[in-house]
């Protein structure tokens, strides 16, 4: 009696256990370099070459697919390549792109003050977005920014 019930207890662990790293993340999603130093590489193992070494902690990237450990991302430049998941973070992240500055304004409109004006490849942490502006901060300074001046901001 003392066996079937362990057994039958084992087995609602295993049923009810998730894979580690969020194996069942629906794709695509943002994510962001966690590590001062991150390897992509051109298959889903350390087996394989790598191709890029990334130096950018909060580098946002587009994770497209997911795969035993390893995650298939897309950077702000389009390369694409695999990524060991533990290297990861689910939070937010923006790279500024486009020509020319981007203004950081002090609130969620074109029309409000001008705080800081950001270079494009510029890494933040992205907070909410609504009616095309992101909270955005860079350091310690904070303020809204275009969403369309923001890689990793919207729908992946």
């Amino acid at each position: 009696m003392l066996r079937r019930v362990i057994t039958l207890a084992m087995g609602g662990i295993l049923l009810t256990a998730t894979p580690a790293g969020g194996q069942n993340a629906e794709t695509p999603y943002w994510a962001t370099i966690d590590v001062t130093e991150a390897n992509m590489r051109v298959g889903p193992s350390a087996e394989y070459k790598i191709d890029w070494v990334y130096k950018r902690k909060g580098l946002p990237v587009k994770v497209l697919r997911v795969r035993e450990g390893w995650r298939l991302v897309e950077d702000p430049d389009g390369d694409k390549g695999w990524i060991a998941a533990r290297l990861l973070s689910r939070t937010r992240g923006g790279f500024v792109t486009g020509d020319g500055l981007a203004e950081m304004h002090e609130s969620e409109r074109a029309g409000s003050a001008v705080k800081w004006k950001l270079q494009p490849g510029v890494v933040g942490a992205l907070g909410a977005c609504a009616d095309n502006w992101c909270e955005f901060s860079v350091g310690k300074r904070s303020g809204f920014v275009e969403q369309n001046r923001l890689w990793g901001a919207g729908e992946p």
